[in-house]
């Protein structure tokens, strides 16, 4: 019987110590809970108090500073206080058979910007300097220098350009390259041959810019639909500035594009300018070489038509056809070189094309060829000489390309050149090498289509 009653006893001396120690451990927990609980709520009440006290220092105005208060940062970003800057250094070296030193386009009056293969031997080209930004949520503003290799600084370019215009309208003023044709906006930089083709240099003296006003507006369609429109001063050839308040060049534009596929892509356009001129310097010469005028007032309209087509297949491999038809049609007085008139009946037509091809047949390489043809057409006035026959000058170029990266290009390009004057208003042929270089340093924006 003893056995019996020492086993609860036993078993009383085990069970009750564990019945304790979880007893101890649901105590412990509990107040590890609590802890929690106090902290987190702690923690609540210091952030809605945090919370109170910036909503109550937002609704009273802030003191007026000491101080003149710094302007805050533009919602334009950290360019607009910093503007994105870029140049391009540029150069070549020149072989010709002819002298290029009296190179003319043979049957058309100087317009100042005919550039020709430029001087033999080495020579420093144009360098380009750009400060570009946005200005505020609205406009943002654009400066091109021209750095020319003879010391001269000229401003190609000083616009602002609207950012916040609905409906897809853009306005720019300033001094801008017209947007009229295709290759007119393009920086020299961005050309594929060394040079402009013959038609802008012998009707537009190179690049035709605008002091002025433009408008464009994008079409909200599928296809790429561009109007615009456009007035100024007059300064770039054929017009001149007036010695009134009105506006002595205007141009319309329209272009279209779209896309055929996936690897092919289109665009064309066309142009209509309306020049004024007053005196304008430069007139043409007979088949002897003497001037039959040499100051030009009248109205000038040119046509201009053209169209670009690029296929890329791959990365590798692209090509690109490019071409512009231009012609233009002058009416009014001619005089000679003391301003006695010679004529208030003159009519003259001329125009000029090219069409070039340029392909990449590897990452780094290209090679294109360029084809310019014009036409100076045949003046014609009361007691025009007899005789007078129109020239068509042209020229074949083929060039060359290696571009090590997207800032650097090397060029080679050969001309056959029968567009030069021979000294009596007929077409001398010429062969002319260049080796260009070119290299771009900073910020850089993308180029045009």
């Amino acid at each position: 019987m003893s056995s019996f009653r020492l086993r609860p006893a036993l078993l009383a001396l085990v069970i009750l110590p564990a019945v304790a120690g979880a007893a101890d451990d649901v105590s412990g927990l509990r107040a590890e809970l609590q802890a929690l609980k106090s902290d987190y709520t702690a923690r609540v009440d210091a952030l809605e108090a945090r919370i109170r006290d910036l909503e109550a220092a937002s609704a009273v105005p802030a003191p007026e500073p000491a101080q003149p208060e710094v302007p805050a940062k533009s919602p334009a970003g950290a360019s607009a206080f910093n503007p994105a800057i870029s140049l391009v250094l540029g150069g070549s070296y020149t072989a010709t058979e002819r002298n290029p030193d009296d190179w003319t386009i043979a049957g058309f009056p100087p317009s100042g910007g005919e550039v020709g293969p430029g001087e033999r031997s080495f020579n420093l080209g144009e360098s380009e300097l750009t400060f570009s930004a946005n200005i505020d949520p609205y406009f943002a503003g654009v400066l091109t220098a021209a750095i020319t290799g003879e010391n001269e600084i000229e401003v190609e370019e000083a616009f602002v350009r609207t950012t916040a215009l609905p409906d897809g309208f853009t306005g720019k003023v300033g001094r801008f390259f017209s947007g009229f044709g295709y290759l007119n906006e393009v920086h020299a930089h961005a050309w594929d041959f060394a040079d402009q083709p013959l038609a802008y240099q012998a009707m537009f003296g190179g690049q035709s810019r605008q002091d002025g006003v433009q408008v464009k507006w994008l079409a909200p369609t599928e296809v790429f639909l561009e109007f615009g429109a456009e007035a100024g001063a007059g300064d770039s050839y054929p017009a001149t500035r007036g010695a009134g308040n009105g506006l002595n060049a205007v141009a319309l534009f329209a272009h279209v594009g779209g896309d055929v596929g996936d690897n092919t892509s289109w665009r064309a356009g066309l142009s209509w300018l309306d020049s004024e001129a007053e005196d304008r310097e430069g007139g043409i010469a007979d088949a002897s070489g003497a001037a039959l005028f040499e100051t030009f007032t009248g109205n000038a309209r040119t046509w201009v038509v053209d169209g670009v087509l690029k296929w890329a297949p791959s990365p590798r491999r692209q090509l690109k056809v490019q071409g512009e038809y231009l012609r233009r049609e002058e009416s009014g007085e001619i005089a000679d070189g003391s301003g006695v008139l010679i004529a208030d009946d003159y009519r003259g037509t001329q125009s000029g094309w090219y069409l070039q091809s340029v392909y990449q047949f590897a990452p780094r390489w290209r090679v294109g060829a360029r084809y310019d043809s014009l036409d100076s057409g045949t003046p014609r006035y009361t007691l025009a000489p007899d005789g007078l026959l129109s020239s068509n000058p042209d020229r074949v170029s083929l060039m060359l390309d290696w571009n090590p990266s997207e800032f650097s290009r090397l060029r080679a390009q050969y001309d056959f050149d029968d567009a030069r004057d021979d000294g009596t208003g007929l077409k001398d042929g010429d062969r002319v090498l260049r080796l260009q270089y070119l290299y771009g340093i900073g910020a850089h924006g993308a180029h045009k289509y």
